[in-house]
């Protein structure tokens, strides 16, 4: 490593300047080169603890390291670098000289929400490598992300505006501010790319670790028709307010997930969910990915424009609640798969087993009854981001209970419409836009717009739907639009209230409330190794018992009994639970009966 870091280039474009090399591709250290034009005589600098659109903390700078600094070629002694808490620092300086600091950040999170590099991929978000400085974070800020000759082979995807770059993206990037800077990530390493245009706005998609039967073509003409339909939605023949957009995936052998940024999202999936040359039957993961690209690109307008008050001006240093999620989550996630239906790139039938799938994991969360929609977005950062066995029994996800109180609002709108003119949810989103300006919002403007739109107060709703407890009207509004609703026995561990892994043996995950596990004694953690019949009167049970291999084993051998011993090992004892087996629970499957009045609802874009 050079005595002192090296000059950056551009520097006094940008009152704040950072250079991010590799400092070592085994060791995962990326090298970070801090430049402030004109620092405070006391500058402090702070790394945020999370990232926007992931709501848990996440310690970012547990992972940086050697942090020093200097003004010209003298180096400021230690004693003037002063760390405060666990993220932030201070440095005694001379104002009226550039502060140069560097430090390294070990980068071994194959995530999208952290940083990233080996030495066949690099990745990282701002918030995890740019410390941002004090009452300096509205000002211009320049990212200098430079090559060397152990990654001379790689390019570079970000979001950010480029400066002075190569061929290859290596170069100077531009940021308006700190908060733009942090929300463009960096994608780096030999990675497909595509383009495409959608109504007249120019798409890049590049795709990390696929192999060489991924059919880049068909993943960039089927995003194409997610991208045109939500522009149609939000703008109808207006331009959208992102001049470009940029998708960075990361195909993986086991991993999903997404995050939103304003004109880009980090995406990750498993490379078995691609689509493939010349197979003309796509992999079943593949309308899961394409649901993430599109719940994601939905973010576009919903929370990274139109966003919770409380995120106008974000602080990185501590967590920053809401009460929203319901809406800017779950709503999104109403949308989601919704619009590839309308983008036609699935049928009514899928359609309604994706939605089906939904309802179902909400039904079957006893803590649905437990905390409100408007709770559970407060409490992510310590309960939805940090789960545990007892999850389901405590709360319920703003994610799949937003998405069916988006659906309740939707046919609810349409089945009040009156005359020829139909009202639905996508007019309330777009007066939602026009309203606050496609900036922040609070509860009340959707109140709002939801009365201007359908006519009516819908406070009732929204105080049994959003924050009460109370079950959905689900079944009577599908019904009302030509969706049968059918119950179905649920599969055993439903009925007994379990949720176990199969892997080898039969593993108890979680103990479901209220249930026949819950009442028999089972507890998370539990092995269970079998079953014995249950003694009735003076007759004594066979001296034998069977051991279960897989759940459904339960059923063989317990025959027309009511009861059983479940034989399970916890903490190293074997232990004899007395199990009552209840009948069967019942599930929902949606039929689809009346294609009429499902229309209007799923038709596709024209």
């Amino acid at each position: 490593m050079p005595k002192h870091p090296a000059k950056p280039s551009g520097a006094s474009l940008a009152a704040v300047h950072y250079r991010v090399e590799v400092a070592d591709l085994h060791a995962h250290l990326f090298r970070i080169t801090l430049t402030i034009a004109r620092p405070a005589a006391l500058q402090r600098l702070v790394l945020p603890v999370w990232i926007p659109g992931s709501y848990l903390v996440r310690e970012f700078s547990k992972n940086l390291q050697g942090l020093r600094a200097r003004q010209g070629t003298r180096a400021l002694p230690a004693g003037q670098i002063e760390q405060l808490d666990k993220c932030s620092w201070q440095v005694l300086c001379s104002p009226d000289r550039p502060l140069v600091l560097a430090y390294e950040v070990y980068a071994n999170d194959n995530s999208v929400r952290t940083a990233s590099l080996d030495a066949g991929r690099g990745f990282f978000n701002g918030s995890s490598l740019c410390l941002q400085v004090e009452d300096q974070h509205r000002a211009a800020h320049a990212l200098e992300v430079v090559s060397a000759p152990a990654i001379s082979a790689w390019s570079v995807a970000t979001g950010l505006s480029p400066l002075k770059i190569n061929r290859q993206g290596f170069g100077t990037y531009l940021a308006a501010n700190y908060d733009e800077l942090v929300d463009c990530p960096v994608e780096m390493g030999s990675f497909w790319s595509g383009s495409f245009s959608a109504c007249g706005v120019p798409h890049r998609f590049v795709v990390a670790g696929a192999t060489a039967s991924f059919d880049g073509a068909r993943l960039l003409a089927d995003t194409r028709k997610i991208c045109e339909a939500q522009i149609r939605f939000w703008h109808g023949s207006k331009k959208p307010p992102h001049k470009n957009y940029l998708f960075m995936l990361n195909a993986v052998d086991d991993g999903y997930g997404g995050l939103e940024h304003r004109n880009s999202t980090a995406l990750i999936c498993q490379r078995q969910d691609l689509p493939r040359l010349g197979s003309s039957k796509l992999p079943e993961g593949y309308t899961t990915l394409r649901g993430l690209i599109s719940h994601e690109y939905f973010h576009t307008w919903n929370v990274k424009r139109l966003r919770p008050a409380e995120f106008g001006t974000y602080a990185y240093g501590r967590e920053n609640y809401t009460q929203l999620l319901w809406f800017f989550e779950g709503f999104t996630s109403y949308y989601d798969d919704l619009l590839l239906r309308r983008a036609g790139l699935i049928d009514d039938a899928a359609y309604l087993k994706l939605l089906n799938k939904t309802i179902n994991q909400v039904m079957q969360t006893p803590g649905r009854l437990l905390q409100s929609a408007a709770q559970a977005s407060f409490d992510a950062w310590v309960k939805y981001y940090r789960q545990d066995e007892n999850t389901p029994n405590a709360t319920v996800s703003y994610y799949t209970k937003g998405a069916l109180i988006a659906l309740c609002f939707d046919l609810t709108l349409r089945a009040e419409s009156k005359g020829t003119t139909l009202v639905t949810l996508d007019d309330v989103m777009r007066q939602l836009w026009l309203r606050c300006r496609g900036g922040v919002m609070t509860e009340a403007d959707f109140a709002a717009a939801l009365q201007e739109v359908g006519g009516r107060s819908y406070a009732p709703e929204i105080a049994s739907w959003v924050h009460g407890k109370s079950e959905l009207p689900l079944r009577e509004l599908l019904q009302r639009h030509g969706v049968a609703v059918l119950d179905e026995p649920a599969q055993l561990a439903q009925t007994l209230g379990l949720r176990v892994q199969e892997s080898s043996g039969v593993q108890v995950k979680t103990v479901l409330r209220g249930g026949a596990a819950e009442r028999a004694g089972f507890a998370a953690g539990d092995e269970w190794l079998g079953v014995e019949p249950v003694a009735t009167g003076k007759r004594k049970p066979p001296a034998e018992g069977w051991r279960l291999a897989r759940l459904d084993d339960l059923m063989l051998y317990a025959g027309a009994r009511k009861k059983m011993l479940a034989l399970v090992a916890r903490d190293k004892r074997l232990l004899r639970l007395e199990l009552s087996l209840p009948p069967a629970a019942s599930t929902w499957r949606l039929v689809l009966r009346d294609a009429a009045l499902v229309a209007p609802w799923l038709s596709p874009v024209a």
